[in-house]
């Protein structure tokens, strides 16, 4: 049986001045599974991520995490680096912070940024490195403590087309070695059924959940997954769950 990470159990978000953001929401996520988060802007998806992460508690329900301090990652829509660190020491910055010594976390850093196509790159500052290269040191970060859970939130939104596709096998790759429970936050369709292997549709604010797609397809995409009809269909289903959840709430 495949271990659960993480569950939100009947949760709620309030707050004062917009009143309900999301829930009531029933939502789990186990070990090695993908799952996309996906709706219209204001629907509560980031907050969702929030309650997943422990930055965040719920105004009711129970959010129940199998990940233990310093093992969840958070990877946001701006990579966050610290600008007078180099590309290695923003990744080792998390094992330090827990106590690893330097060379060894220099040594994991190293490493994780062969990974994500950065080997070359040790010794750049972030205001050295394009866009896509700085997302890719932040997942580097994120992955260097081989997260359980790993939580990301519209980290390609600011990405060309090309970037993004790159991006996205890169993550796919990474998580097929490390098999944490992840949790993709996306506005697009494509990019959702592309990366996960199960497609949670939210309806607008207050989010609630309006429906699920499962993928079947295998972890690693195939080459020319896009243009095969399963994924045609998937996201036909996908985009229709939106727009009905779209209509029972207006």
């Amino acid at each position: 049986m495949t271990l659960t990470i993480a569950t939100l159990s009947a949760v709620e978000v309030d707050y004062a001045r917009r009143g309900r953001v999301l829930g009531p929401v029933d939502l789990d996520l186990r070990a090695g599974e993908i799952v996309a988060l996906v709706g219209p802007s204001g629907c509560g998806k980031s907050t969702a991520l929030r309650l997943l992460a422990g930055l965040e508690q719920p105004t009711r329900g129970a959010v129940t995490r199998a990940a233990g301090r310093g093992e969840t990652a958070v990877v946001f829509q701006a990579p966050t680096l610290a600008p007078w660190l180099s590309a290695q020491a923003n990744v080792a910055l998390p094992l330090e912070l827990a106590g690893e010594r330097h060379a060894d976390a220099m040594t994991a850093a190293a490493q994780a940024l062969a990974k994500v196509g950065l080997g070359e790159a040790l010794a750049a500052r972030p205001a050295q490195l394009s866009g896509g290269m700085a997302m890719r040191v932040s997942l580097a970060r994120a992955l260097v403590t081989r997260p359980r859970l790993l939580l990301l939130d519209e980290p390609f939104a600011a990405l060309d087309e090309i970037t993004r596709r790159a991006l996205a096998d890169d993550v796919l790759a990474l998580a097929g070695e490390l098999s944490p429970a992840m949790i993709f936050v996306t506005h697009n369709v494509e990019e959702a059924v592309y990366m996960a292997g199960r497609v949670v549709v939210m309806t607008p604010g207050p989010g609630r959940i309006a429906g699920e797609v499962a993928i079947d397809a295998p972890l690693i995409r195939p080459a020319g997954f896009r243009t095969t009809e399963a994924f045609r269909q998937a996201a036909e289903t996908v985009s229709g769950l939106l727009a009905q959840a779209g209509v029972r709430a207006a």
